[in-house]
């Protein structure tokens, strides 16, 4: 039986201070023009009778409005996520940026987007540059390693026109950074992943695939008689491969290529909050607004059970500091079990990912991380390199000093 949430002073403070918080937002939902063999989202278009449209212009202002308005935070963050965001189309993104102006209120407006990177044109490059967007282009590595599961609604591979899109981005100065899965064809491939990315990326992010398969469909970490998915990277396959990356940018990159596992593993060092939520002691402050309004806890947990309201009927502030919301953020400390409560490296997981919470730990108790293993790996095999810059940044050094040693 899974322990009740129970909250802790700081909990409360935290809540009744209304930090800001982040939305996510899928204006096409689920719709896309690539079929990977690993997505966690194509089969929520379930969830609405099968059928995705673009979220209209009355409904994008409203969340525009209320996401600016109802924020406590000076800085706001529209991360604009699919699906392929794109299929918005070009119109879309320019109506939006001009509505965050009509709204932005004396606070600064940034723009971040996810896309697969096949509908990037010199057009787009435009929009994304003249508007300060970053973009996140989603790449597995080489092109055997990507197209392995990266393929188009026809089948057909597609690195090289991602590839090409990368290539415009480059060539139009946009900012943007690489997201790279980690799945099973990547296994024993660290290496070889970064040395081509650290060719064409400065910031990278490496995002594990580990999910629950039941009848054909992913599910969520409380669902019954589910296996893992086939394309699941193993939890020592995982560690060994950011162990792998690591080796290569200790010697060479500390400064000039950044790895998000690196950086967040160095800022919970040295006590400061990573910008990665996986690795946060408690989550609940980035909901996910789907095409329609529906608003989620989470973008990992769009489910039923998971709907906290939409936002025709609902305050999106009102839905981000909830009491469901607030108890689903506590819920990643508090279930936890009681061997990862008192782990050695705790303090650098916080038990990582809610959705990655699926099996047993050593007394049976449910809910421990199935990629703890690799975790473990990767933090013992660092420790004495990630000590030694920790040293240097409270020292007030630069970390990449730590080559020189």
């Amino acid at each position: 039986m899974r322990r009740s949430v129970e909250f802790t002073y700081e909990d409360i403070i935290k809540r009744n201070e209304r930090r800001g918080f982040t939305s996510m937002v899928k204006p096409v939902g689920s719709l896309c023009n690539m079929r990977c063999k690993y997505c966690y989202y194509l089969d929520k278009a379930a969830l609405y009778g099968g059928v995705e449209p673009k979220m209209d212009d009355k409904l994008l202002e409203s969340y525009i409005k209320a996401n600016i308005e109802g924020n406590n935070s000076p800085v706001l963050n529209f991360a604009w996520h699919g699906g392929e965001p794109l299929l918005a189309g070009k119109e879309f993104f320019k109506k939006a940026v001009a509505l965050q102006r009509k709204y932005a209120n004396g606070k600064t407006v940034e723009n971040s987007i996810q896309t697969n990177g096949l509908l990037i044109d010199d057009e787009w490059c435009s929009i994304f540059r003249d508007n300060n967007f970053l973009v996140g282009v989603s790449i597995d590595g080489p092109e055997h390693i990507h197209d392995a599961h990266r393929v188009d609604a026809g089948g057909q591979p597609t690195f090289m026109r991602v590839m090409k899109g990368i290539e415009k981005l480059y060539r139009n100065r946009v900012e943007y950074n690489t997201l790279t899965t980690v799945n099973i064809h990547s296994e024993g491939c660290g290496a070889e992943v970064y040395k081509f990315l650290r060719q064409i990326s400065v910031f990278m992010q490496f995002l594990p695939v580990a999910e629950l398969l039941c009848d054909g469909k992913i599910q969520s970490p409380e669902g019954e008689k589910a296996d893992i998915a086939p394309w699941s990277i193993t939890a020592k396959g995982f560690g060994e491969f950011m162990c792998d990356i690591f080796d290569i940018w200790i010697k060479s990159d500390v400064g000039s290529r950044y790895v998000q596992l690196f950086d967040a593993t160095l800022a919970l060092m040295v006590g400061v909050q990573p910008s990665v939520c996986s690795l946060c002691e408690t989550c609940g402050s980035g909901l996910t607004v789907e095409h329609n309004g529906d608003v989620y806890c989470c973008d990992h947990f769009v489910y039923p059970e998971y709907k906290i309201g939409n936002i025709h009927t609902d305050s999106l502030a009102e839905l981000a500091y909830s009491d469901r919301q607030f108890e689903f953020g506590v819920a990643k400390r508090a279930l936890l079990p009681r061997e990862c409560r008192h782990c050695k490296y705790y303090r650098l997981c916080h038990g990582e990912c809610p959705k990655h919470r699926f099996i047993n730990d050593n007394t049976g108790e449910y809910g421990k991380n199935y990629l703890c293993e690799g975790y473990k790996l990767f933090y013992s095999h660092t420790e004495r390199e990630m000590g030694q810059m920790k040293e240097l940044i409270l020292a007030g050094k630069p970390a990449a000093l730590i080559m020189k040693k």
